[in-house]
């Protein structure tokens, strides 16, 4: 608990309000201010031990390897939740931050970054020659039919901006994170429900195609008030465990 003291007041606060009283309890007394003293408790007060990591209200920059996690589909929010609580994922942190909670708690935190609609940031060059843009943006929209490769669209909605009820958005993720998870996916570290669909993606891209893909996806932006696509009436093109 010494390591809490370190942390801002405003997520130790939320650290309070996550995992309730008995934890924060624990702590040796102390003669300096209680930080959690007079806090509401809501769940944007509770959060604030996720957007220490995520940024404002869970729109991360392009910085750094924590994605964003505002306005994602619910569903795509509690199963990578759930895929940390339970192993299929692996971050120290989030595994020591999840480890006690309910399922049901883990939807309430889905569903509530699922509801924020708030700004992605601006578009910014992706440094990609001219041929590894065409590359990016073919895969993208169109895939590689004769590899079996999906383009990115037919699962994640025409936008991009993710697909209901578990297909997440993918612009202006950082470009780090988006490498690392690809990697992550190729090596085995990071798993989903079987038929783990993006493993197998992952498996048909190339390390170059992976990094011209990465930095276009990151270097898009979405205007104010686009929303996950509706769930699609028709099959997705590869078998996904996770599609729901």
């Amino acid at each position: 608990m010494k390591a809490f003291r370190a942390w801002s007041p405003f997520v130790l606060a939320g650290l309070a309000c996550l995992f309730g009283p008995a934890l924060m309890a624990q702590a040796p007394p102390s003669d300096t201010p209680d930080p959690t003293a007079g806090v509401s408790n809501t769940m944007a007060q509770r959060m604030q031990a996720c957007v220490g990591c995520h940024g404002p209200q869970g729109r991360a920059t392009h910085a750094g390897y924590l994605p964003r996690i505002a306005g994602k589909p619910a569903g795509y929010i509690f199963n990578q939740l759930h895929n940390f609580k339970a192993g299929r994922r692996h971050n120290a942190a989030m595994t020591h931050l999840l480890q006690h909670l309910s399922d049901d708690y883990l939807r309430d935190i889905a569903q509530y970054f699922s509801e924020l609609d708030l700004p992605y940031p601006p578009a910014r060059p992706d440094g990609l020659t001219p041929e590894r843009r065409r590359m990016a943006q073919t895969l993208v929209a169109q895939g590689d039919p004769e590899r079996q490769l999906p383009s990115c669209i037919s699962c994640h909605g025409e936008q991009m901006a993710g697909r209901l009820s578990a297909m997440p958005g993918l612009l202006s993720l950082p470009p780090d994170y988006l490498v690392a998870q690809f990697g992550a996916w190729r090596t085995g570290l990071r798993k989903a429900h079987a038929p783990d669909c993006m493993g197998a993606v992952a498996q048909k891209l190339t390390p170059d195609e992976i990094t011209a893909v990465s930095q276009w996806l990151s270097a898009q932006t979405l205007p104010l008030g686009v929303k996950p696509a509706p769930a699609s009436t028709q099959p997705l093109p590869i078998a996904c465990g996770s599609a729901e």
